[in-house]
């Protein structure tokens, strides 16, 4: 199953704090971990809010929301990983591996076909298979 583990924003990264050369190099470490057991498949560290734009839809209408956006600790993101993993228990138990001293990991699960059920036709099938091929040309 395929998880988004996203790495919580806290007042550090929002103001653009970089990591010391220890966390670096102690993260590198980690997900070279995660690459050798299969499991990491995309991640990024991301700039800070400030740096950031939202689209609000209101009635169909967007709204250009530049950042940037408070931090309460729970609605900002400054990084993610994409895990390929047999379980949620394996996800969290990668996560608790995480050298940080200090964070809030959250790791979401990604849809998948059965989960839409009936609204999963051929059509919307035909559809995804179409945009992943053209993914996978680049």
């Amino acid at each position: 199953m395929k998880v988004l583990v996203f790495v919580k924003a806290n007042a550090d990264s929002e103001a653009g704090k970089i990591p010391s050369t220890e966390l670096m190099l102690a993260m590198g470490a980690y997900n070279e971990e995660l690459v050798k057991a299969g499991i990491m498949k995309d991640g990024a560290g991301l700039h800070p809010s400030v740096r950031a734009t939202r689209i609000q839809f209101h009635d169909g209408v967007p709204t250009v929301v530049p950042g940037p956006f408070a931090c309460d600790g729970s609605n900002l993101v400054s990084g993610y990983w994409i895990w390929n993993v047999a379980s949620m228990e394996e996800a969290v138990a990668w996560a608790q591996k995480a050298p940080f001293q200090a964070g809030e990991l959250e790791i979401r699960h990604e849809f998948t076909a059965e989960d839409f059920g009936a609204a999963y036709t051929e059509e919307v099938r035909d559809q995804e298979d179409r945009l992943r091929e053209a993914i996978e040309k680049g």
